[in-house]
C-alpha cells in the first residue's frame, strides 16, 4: 500500500470507531458528519436502513460507555481513489457480527457510504 492508501484506510478506521463511540452515537449532528447523505445499510437483522432511519436508533443506548462494542480483526483496503472498504468483527454485549463498510472521500471528509452486518453464532 502507498502512504496515501495507508492514510485513507486510517481515516476510514477512525471514522468507523467514532461511529461506534457511545458519545458520538448520542449526538445526531456528529453521526451526520460521518455518514453519507446517500448512506444505506443492510443490518444484521436483514433490515435496510438509510441515513434518516439510522439516526432514530443511534442514540437509543444500545451502545453504552459501560459496555462498548468490542472490535477486532479490523482491516481495510483501498478499492479506488477515495473509496475504502473495511471489514471487522464486532461484539455488542454478546451480539456478535462480521461487519463490512464502504467509506468514500467527500468535500467534507470521509463518510460511510454503505454498511452491512452479518450475525455470527
Amino acid at each position: 500500500m502507498t502512504d496515501q492508501d495507508v492514510q485513507a484506510v486510517r481515516a476510514a478506521i477512525e471514522g468507523e470507531l467514532r461511529l461506534l463511540d457511545p458519545e458520538v452515537r448520542a449526538r445526531p449532528e456528529l453521526v451526520l458528519e460521518l455518514i453519507d447523505p446517500e448512506f444505506t445499510e443492510i443490518g444484521a437483522s436483514g433490515r435496510r436502513w438509510d441515513a434518516a432511519s439510522v439516526l432514530s436508533v443511534t442514540g437509543d443506548g444500545s451502545v453504552s460507555a459501560q459496555s462498548p462494542v468490542e472490535v477486532s480483526e479490523m482491516s481495510g483496503t483501498v478499492l479506488a481513489p477515495g473509496i475504502v472498504h473495511l471489514t471487522y468483527f464486532a461484539d455488542n454485549q454478546g451480539r456478535r457480527a462480521r461487519r463490512s463498510s464502504v467509506w468514500r472521500l467527500t468535500e467534507t471528509g470521509w463518510r460511510m457510504y454503505f454498511h452491512q452486518g452479518t450475525l455470527v453464532p
